[in-house]
């Protein structure tokens, strides 16, 4: 049986911190690329506040690299990347292709997702094999005229094409989606490597092992949202060691007293982390966060995205924003932009925390994260505690 190593919950929250590139040295070495390889999957979302969200977590581990950089680096040609499935809709290392095997033979059975599936489907495959690479504006457009989910035949058409492997997005044009042969776009090595389901979830489990650093089982099945069969596949390769991640007990994680309660990355554990910590905003899809009941565990930071809740019950703010400085989040923003100024609606610094002693961090997010998008002023228009408006509030002249 593997021995089961002990970690302190501050020794798991700075293994977490460097694996996910937000500790150390080294963590910017690769750019965008070895960022990605690294994560192991990219959150895609059409919100966009300061930046959309996948711009958002590189700024975050590499610091002020343009935006059209980050865009390049992502979608790129021959193809780096891919977007697919996995926490949700992400970008994912070309080179994962193989590994979501599973899931696109599961939805080909299953014939369904959110909407039933269209007669066109063999015409739209067509036209793309005889066309070249389209978006659904060259195929009568995405709605019908309704809410977001009601899509055309053509959307659905397009999507359930790609759910299946037949057509890839390896590229965006003005945030929409470029749809192409997977033939064509996917390197013949990875497209003729057709793994079975066990060894797709074998080999995810690793991946998402890496990037968390150190897991739970409800983290591992959040990273990859694995249920029914495939949750019990994972069980199978963590229990037996296939996955080759090792068993660790983390003081103040659920389970059982002297018995293993997550996983880690033996690479992680091979060295101590050492090095500088970022301090950033981070996106509120950022895979370092993502899982709200990990957030809380590992920084003890109780977080709830309000976007979706009406104005008039929200606490902290429409897209709020948690800040990181020295390991630990130690507050939230809610950013917004009026011209050259970076506009933060509100802000709140975590309770028992000296705004003496963290209103210097605050302001350096806050700074780095306006010059990034191009502000030259700060606004802070409401603050818990009050006392750090008048510091924060600041324009360029006088930073």
């Amino acid at each position: 049986m593997t021995a089961v190593t002990d970690l302190t919950a501050d020794e798991a929250r700075r293994l977490i911190l460097r694996s996910q590139g937000l500790m150390g040295a080294d963590v910017r070495r690769g750019g965008v690329h070895a960022m990605l390889r690294r994560l192991g999957a990219v959150q895609l979302d059409t919100i966009s506040v300061l930046a959309r969200s996948h711009e958002l977590v590189a700024y975050a581990r590499l610091g002020a690299v343009a935006r059209s950089t980050i865009e390049r680096a992502y979608w790129h040609n021959p193809a780096q990347s891919f977007e697919y499935w996995c926490h949700a809709a992400c970008i994912l290392p070309i080179e994962h292709w193989p590994l979501y095997s599973f899931r696109r033979r599961a939805y080909r059975e299953r014939r369904y997702r959110w909407h039933q599936m269209p007669d066109n489907v063999d015409k739209l495959l067509a036209r793309v094999r005889e066309s070249g690479p389209l978006m659904t504006s060259d195929v009568g457009g995405a709605k019908n005229g309704g809410p977001w989910w009601d899509w055309s035949e053509s959307k659905i058409g397009l999507e359930w094409l790609l759910d299946i492997g037949e057509l890839v997005c390896t590229r965006r044009t003005g945030w929409r989606r470029v749809y192409d042969l997977a033939e064509r776009v996917v390197p013949a090595g990875l497209l003729a490597d057709d793994l079975s389901d066990e060894e797709c979830v074998l080999r995810l489990a690793a991946v998402a092992g890496r990037s968390l650093g150190v897991a739970n089982r409800t983290d591992l099945i959040d990273f990859l949202r694995l249920k029914g069969r495939y949750a019990a596949m994972l069980d199978e390769v963590l229990l037996s060691g296939a996955a080759g991640l090792v068993p660790v007990a983390v003081s103040g994680w659920p389970g059982k007293k002297g018995q293993a309660n997550a996983w880690a990355d033996p690479e992680a554990l091979a060295s101590e982390p050492r090095g500088r910590h970022r301090t950033t905003l981070v996106s509120p899809f950022d895979s370092l966060i993502w899982h709200r009941g990990r957030t809380e565990r590992v920084f003890g930071f109780h977080y709830t995205l309000e976007l979706y809740v009406p104005k008039h019950k929200r606490v902290h703010g429409y897209f709020t924003m948690p800040v990181l400085a020295g390991g630990r989040l130690i507050g939230r923003v809610d950013p917004a932009r009026e011209g050259s100024t970076l506009v933060i609606r509100r802000l709140s610094l975590e309770p028992g925390l000296s705004p003496a002693k963290w209103a210097g961090a605050l302001l350096d997010a806050l700074w780095s994260a306006a010059e990034w998008v191009g502000c030259d002023a700060v606004r802070v228009d409401h603050a818990d505690p009050p006392e750090l408006v008048p510091i924060l509030s600041m324009t360029s002249t006088v930073k």
